[in-house]
């Protein structure tokens, strides 16, 4: 392995672990009261959002579902503004006012957080059909999860992105509940890459708990759209550990399918790897954990000192017709 090579691999590392620990201490502080509302955690799915990101370039657009914080992070907009947001305080990405499901920066081509299930698909649709009619060679980047491909938007959006070949890749977080229902119960072809292949798109399955499977398949697809081919489709398949949100009393799976699911925890395992090809020492791993720990602590001392929005405000942007 060059020298390029183990530092990528270690960047990976790096950035999943990023999200796994921004994740527990989300998940710390709502159990405080700091955070309300709902919170998605995306732990166990770090691989998908870390592999995916390293195939799209700044300027591409980005679209996610309400479990977006792993993308946010790596997409660059500060940790900081991203708890702020958390917290509700006007000093987050979204002024506080979309809290976790909405994380939103246009600055860095990242629009959404969004809350309605399947409800990003017809957004990267038209700013992909921007991007065709303008002439630039931007791939439009949608992640939506399993539960989206039972609605209207999911047929729709590959249907005309494929009709007219729009450079959007359609990018899908199975993690085979949805919100609480397995897939095999709400679809009777539950392989939701046939489904993209009847709409005219071409579609691939990859292991969502292997970095470097995500990177390898998100890098073909993402040059393939790029290139001017139109749409394309990759399921990824992964888990997650946690439950659908805070709220979630998650009877629909068991304690032992959970636990067996943890056995592939992506975290665990490409640390595993990267100690068996002699990239990774206990010193790398301290270091990163350290840093990571000093960013997380920033954050939250950003979003406790973070100002509320005021009162008079509250109508701002508000419009009535």
């Amino acid at each position: 392995m060059t020298v390029a090579d183990r530092q990528h691999a270690l960047l990976l590392l790096r950035q999943m672990l990023r999200i796994r620990r921004f994740e527990e201490k989300a998940a710390e502080l709502y159990s405080l009261g700091k955070i309300r509302g709902f919170l998605h955690l995306y732990i166990g799915e770090e691989a998908v959002a870390v592999g995916a990101m390293h195939a799209l370039t700044q300027e591409d657009a980005l679209v996610a579902t309400y479990r977006e914080h792993g993308q946010a992070l790596l997409r660059g907009t500060p940790a900081g503004s991203l708890m702020a947001e958390l917290y509700g305080k006007a000093n987050g990405c979204a002024r506080g006012r979309g809290g976790s499901m909405h994380f939103f920066d246009a600055s860095r081509r990242f629009y959404g957080g969004m809350a309605i299930v399947g409800g990003g698909l017809p957004v990267a649709v038209g700013l992909a059909l921007a991007d065709k009619l303008q002439g630039k060679a931007r791939v439009t980047a949608c992640f939506f999860g399993d539960g989206a491909v039972a609605e209207g938007e999911f047929h729709e959006s590959l249907n005309l992105a494929a009709l007219w070949k729009l450079p959007v890749l359609f990018l899908c977080e199975n993690n085979l509940y949805a919100m609480g229902t397995a897939l095999s119960r709400h679809q009777a072809q539950p392989d939701i890459t046939l489904k993209a292949h009847a709409e005219g798109v071409p579609a691939e399955a990859v292991d969502g708990m292997d970095v470097l499977a995500v990177e390898r398949a998100t890098t073909r697809a993402a040059q393939s759209v790029r290139g001017g081919n139109g749409p394309s489709l990759l399921e990824y398949r992964t888990y997650r550990f946690r439950a659908h949100s805070m709220y979630d009393a998650e009877l629909y799976r068991t304690k032992d399918e959970v636990e067996q699911w943890k056995q592939r925890d992506p975290i665990a395992i490409f640390e595993g790897q990267l100690r068996e090809w002699k990239c990774l020492t206990s010193e790398d791993l301290s270091v990163m954990e350290s840093d990571i720990a000093a960013e997380i602590a920033a954050a939250v001392a950003e979003a406790e000192a973070g100002p509320w929005e005021p009162v008079e405000d509250l109508t701002k942007d508000v419009y009535t017709v």
